[in-house]
């Protein structure tokens, strides 16, 4: 089992930007087939924000996020990265990272359901203010 922390979270003043971070630990990046981060807003369902394959090499993105989010990972690091910019009140969510598993399925599959990754963060909170 892989474990996951999260950090880089904060308060930011809308437009402003952060960049979140992903430490993995536990089990190597070469079982998995790639990560995501997802993010949940009081009173909302969690909702698919990026992912990323193992090697890097496909990204997928939210509509709500396309232009203004870009993940990346460092696999000597085991950590995946999200830089959020031109941040807006509704990105305000707690953020949350998670692995994706090799279950011989293409990666474009169900990317965006929570049900494709087995182990997750606790989370790190992102408050963008107006």
């Amino acid at each position: 089992q892989v474990q996951l922390v999260e950090s880089g979270g904060g308060l930011v003043q809308a437009g402003g930007s952060l960049r979140l971070s992903c430490a993995a630990s536990g089990r190597t990046f070469t079982s998995s087939t790639g990560m995501a981060w997802f993010r949940q807003a009081p009173g909302k369902e969690r909702e698919f924000v990026a992912t990323i394959t193992w090697t890097g090499d496909r990204t997928y993105y939210a509509d709500s996020v396309k232009g203004r989010f870009t993940i990346s990972r460092d696999n000597p690091k085991n950590t995946v990265y999200l830089q959020m910019n031109s941040l807006k009140p509704e990105d305000t969510a707690v953020y949350y990272c998670a692995n994706r598993p090799f279950r011989g399925l293409p990666f474009g599959y169900n990317y965006y359901s929570d049900l494709s990754y087995d182990a997750w963060g606790r989370g790190t909170q992102v408050t963008v203010s107006s």
